[in-house]
């Protein structure tokens, strides 16, 4: 699955996206599981409140289904001005 970091986040992770091989059932569980991976991640994910999340180019929230995805994109929330 494609994952893709946006703003603040891409610059914690140090990617703008990655080719990822999850067993994961949910977005939650996928963050859970790229948390593990190095303390950066970690970092990224600290806070799920300050994160957005789409699935396959949808808005969704962190209990979303991943069956059948092929893009999860996480970015902070947008704001206009």
């Amino acid at each position: 699955m494609n994952v893709l970091y946006f703003a603040w986040v891409r610059e914690r992770i140090g990617l703008p996206r990655e080719e990822v091989e999850t067993g994961a059932a949910t977005v939650a569980e996928l963050v859970t599981e790229l948390r593990a991976r190095e303390e950066r991640y970690d970092l990224a994910f600290s806070d799920l409140s300050a994160l957005r999340v789409a699935v396959d180019q949808q808005l969704t929230d962190f209990d979303a289904s991943l069956e059948g995805a092929r893009e999860v994109a996480f970015f902070p929330p947008m704001t206009g001005g």
